[in-house]
């Protein structure tokens, strides 16, 4: 049986001193996880018992032996150390995704505690054993939680089976508040909502590119760099942006975003930089 085995910075394993091409006999009845000489069958099962750590050396092998297996580890009493598997190449083995720098990920992109992760089916995770996406815990199969062990979504607690929760074992979404003050609406509801869509189109990039033949003669001569750079970057200013927004709309989408749960005209002002009163809809 062909399979791999992991050893020490030395080679050695449960105090046995192995070395590449050599084969090696014991003479007993193999027990897994108690007598003979143990090995995996995948690579990625080795890391159950050793570290991810590049220093450990892991060998390709072939059981010649007696075999006796118990889960992921096998034991035999005749064991031949074919030849060493450099890092490289045994991260090739373990992951089948991309850009993968720990063991046992089919998804990409996934970089766990010191650049180590373990078993993720999703991308871009920096835990261990998510299935789901952009989780920062472990064992997710929900997406974007910071927590452990969760099935929901946006979660920075653990074992919940809700989302957006910042607590544990919860089974129902949590009530969002708005303008500082509890509602009834969840996350779900609020990204559904009529107010969350036009909210979405409110103008967030603060600068503008003007080549230099849109500049006016005083722009040109307080932008001398634009003769190597062909313009210069305006800044705008992001409560320009939100009034000139807010001045668009019509009546009837500005009643739904006045309609927000708790609004509040002031505090929407000193974040969004609107102001929503009568008579001051962005005109110059």
């Amino acid at each position: 049986m062909k399979g791999y085995k992991m050893f020490g910075p030395d080679w050695k394993c449960r105090g046995k001193q192995y070395n590449v091409g050599e084969t090696f006999e014991e003479d007993l009845d193999p027990v897994a996880c108690s007598d003979g000489m143990h090995f995996c069958k995948k690579a990625a099962d080795c890391f159950h018992y050793y570290a991810f750590e590049p220093a450990n050396k892991v060998a390709e092998i072939i059981a010649h032996g007696d075999i006796a297996e118990d889960g992921d580890k096998c034991a035999t009493n005749k064991l031949e150390i074919v030849r060493e598997i450099p890092w490289h190449e045994l991260l090739d083995i373990v992951n089948t995704g991309h850009g993968n720098t720990g063991i046992g990920n089919t998804g990409d992109l996934n970089t766990g505690d010191l650049n180590t992760s373990f078993g993720n089916t999703g991308d871009w995770n920096s835990g261990d054993w998510n299935s789901g996406d952009w989780n920062s815990g472990d064992r997710n199969t929900g997406n974007h939680n910071t927590g452990n062990r969760n099935t929901g979504n946006c979660n920075t607690g653990d074992w919940n089976a809700a989302s957006c929760s910042t607590g544990c074992f919860n089974t129902e979404d949590p009530k969002l508040m708005f303008f500082d003050l509890p509602t009834d609406m969840t996350m779900e509801e609020w990204r559904d909502s009529p107010a969350c869509a036009i909210m979405s189109r409110v103008k967030t990039i603060t600068t503008e590119w003007i080549c230099s033949e849109d500049m006016s003669a005083e722009k040109k001569e307080a932008n001398p760099s634009r003769e190597t750079t062909g313009g210069y970057l305006k800044e705008i200013d992001g409560n320009e942006l939100g009034q000139e927004w807010w001045g668009k709309l019509t009546d009837e989408d500005k009643n739904i975003v006045k309609g927000i749960p708790n609004f509040d005209a002031t505090k929407f002002k000193l974040i969004i930089g609107v102001d929503v009163e009568e008579g001051k809809n962005g005109e110059e």
